[in-house]
């Protein structure tokens, strides 16, 4: 699976990662239903983790089609208003 970070670059993750960063981005969710910031940040700075810490960063000319597109690390709430939403970002 190809996952990339807006602003950052692409890596490639097992799919096997992907339950658990569903389960991340469901908390996102709830956090952004719920307006709170401080939680938004600590989730989307552990969503970024996960991928940063377990997939491998593709080179430059090694660009393939993304699977999941995350947003840049300074996404505002407000902004995550319009991107986390119903099941969030990522598939499943």
């Amino acid at each position: 699976m190809i996952v990339r970070i807006i602003s950052e670059g692409q890596y490639r993750l097992d799919s096997a990662l992907l339950d658990e960063l569903n389960a991340v981005d469901a908390e996102i969710v709830a956090a952004v239903g719920q307006e709170d910031d401080a939680r938004f940040r600590d989730l989307l700075a552990r969503l970024f983790a996960l991928v940063r810490e377990r997939g491998r960063p593709l080179l430059p000319d090694e660009l393939a089609p993304s699977d999941v597109v995350l947003p840049p690390p300074d996404l505002s709430l407000a902004e995550a208003k319009t991107l986390f939403v119903g099941e969030g970002l990522l598939p499943g």
